[in-house]
């Protein structure tokens, strides 16, 4: 019974869309507090979600504060 799933393939429209999410500045913005990061890359600390359709990041602090919400997958709006 054991399938095995090939990952979907990235689209051109997910790959744009990725790279226009990152800011102008070239740091990374916490979507919750505004919190940001030193340098172009994702803080390994940090959680980062797709919400639709656009992928957020969360710095060490708000994703803490709100683990249970998270592991519930409820989206950001509700916590």
């Amino acid at each position: 019974m054991d399938e095995e799933t090939e990952p979907p393939e990235q689209t051109e429209q997910t790959e744009q869309t990725e790279q226009a999410e990152q800011p102008a500045t070239g740091s990374v913005v916490c979507a919750r507090c505004g919190a940001t990061a030193e340098g172009d890359a994702v803080p390994v600390t940090w959680l980062s979600s797709v919400e639709d359709g656009r992928r957020l990041h969360f710095c060490e602090s708000c994703a803490r504060l709100h683990i249970r919400a998270i592991e519930s997958r409820l989206d950001s709006l509700w916590w």
